[in-house]
């Protein structure tokens, strides 16, 4: 099975890493929380965020960017507004990280200057800032499972009365 990973660097708002969460939880993406975060790992908002979801969630916690790289290796995709390719022009192979920088400021732009061509951008009107965060990892995350045609994901859903027509079929 393919390996999907979700990195958020340094989040602030727990309402946000509790959705981003629960669709690591739902997608069987893993995710890594780089700190410092501006909330404790234990927090409400955070745990209602993501429901009932966290006993179905692979979840890493780091203490800073360094111990992360030191960590982990793979394909690394920075999405950022100051991104040179749309997030859809980019192929992401197996065992990618999606990084996604804090709420108020994004990646470190140091960051982005040692891997321009793996910035990769959410295209949106001009004059808008960002996305909220947590619908920003939502895009990337289904936008690479569908490149992989959606694996281990189940397709078709079922009505709670009766079954859909034949002719749906």
């Amino acid at each position: 099975m393919s390996t999907l990973n979700i990195v958020m660097v340094e989040p602030e708002i727990p309402q946000n890493t509790g959705n981003v969460a629960r669709t690591c939880a739902v997608t069987g993406a893993r995710l890594h929380l780089v700190g410092p975060m501006g909330f404790a790992i234990d927090d409400r908002k955070l745990k209602r965020a993501g429901l009932d979801y966290w006993h179905m969630l692979d979840i890493t916690y780091y203490q800073s960017l360094d111990e992360f790289f030191e960590k982990n290796s793979g394909n690394f995709f920075f999405f950022t507004s100051k991104g040179l390719h749309r997030h859809t022009d980019v192929t992401y192979p197996d065992n990618s990280y999606l990084f996604f920088g804090k709420e108020t400021a994004g990646l470190p732009e140091s960051l982005l200057r040692q891997h321009p061509d793996s910035c990769v951008r959410i295209p949106m009107l001009p004059g808008a800032r960002c996305l909220n965060l947590s619908n920003s990892v939502a895009v990337g995350v289904y936008e690479v499972l569908r490149q992989w045609d959606f694996p281990a994901l189940q397709n078709q859903g079922q009505l709670h009365e009766g079954s859909w027509p034949e002719e749906a079929l």
